[in-house]
């Protein structure tokens, strides 16, 4: 990957109501790290289904009072975890401060996550394009931590034909995107390998949506 890719402003504006915050959380990654290993003892990552049945390629988990799933029945939040049964695992504080504090920089001052996706991403992992519409309410933001190995961001238009951005993301960046960004369509290009000094061969996202 070009290293020039990552010279880029602190604070990056992607499109009306994108903000990339480059390192917003590198203060906060310790705390992020251990909120991770806590959720994942109640929550292992597992690699959901699709409406049609395929295995996805990111593996993934929840925190907080819903988590988002998805099967045969389709996508949806629900506030138990369909391996456990149980209630989903509570929102670590650190994740919780930093999806606020990241919400307020970009200027979503009320921004109150109720949901946080976990993905890992191996090397050879990709995310196609899609748009976050399961959703009460499209008045609040994405708020979106990486984690760990570097990756290529896909920043859409509304339609899924529309010319992309590709952002250079490194870890402890973190970007949020609302308003009229809200349903712009995104993805990752697949992980190139390498190894992170703390995360090894992996990148961890944290997603943080206010769902209902």
């Amino acid at each position: 990957m070009n290293a020039s890719l990552f010279d880029e402003p602190a604070e990056q504006a992607i499109a009306p109501g994108a903000v990339l915050l480059r390192g917003f959380a590198l203060a906060a990654s310790a705390d992020l790290q251990a909120g991770v290993a806590e959720v994942l003892a109640q929550a292992p990552l597992r690699q959901m289904l699709t409406p049609g049945g395929k295995a996805m390629a990111v593996w993934m988990t929840n925190c907080g009072p819903l988590g988002w799933v998805s099967d045969r029945r389709g996508y949806r939040y629900q506030s138990t975890d369909p391996l456990s049964t149980q209630p989903w695992p509570a929102l670590p504080p650190a994740f919780a401060r930093l999806a606020t504090d990241a919400a307020k920089q970009a200027a979503y001052a009320h921004f109150k996550p109720d949901a946080c996706l976990i993905n890992r991403y191996l090397p050879g992992t990709r995310l196609s394009l899609h748009q976050d519409r399961d959703e009460q309410d499209f008045e609040h933001p994405i708020v979106s931590v990486s984690l760990g190995l570097p990756a290529v961001f896909l920043f859409g238009g509304l339609s899924r034909g529309d010319k992309t951005q590709r952002l250079a993301l490194q870890h402890g960046d973190v970007l949020v995107w609302g308003g009229p960004a809200r349903l712009r369509f995104h993805g990752v290009m697949p992980l190139a390998a390498g190894r992170h000094a703390e995360l090894g061969e992996q990148r961890i996202n944290l997603t943080f949506r206010k769902a209902a």
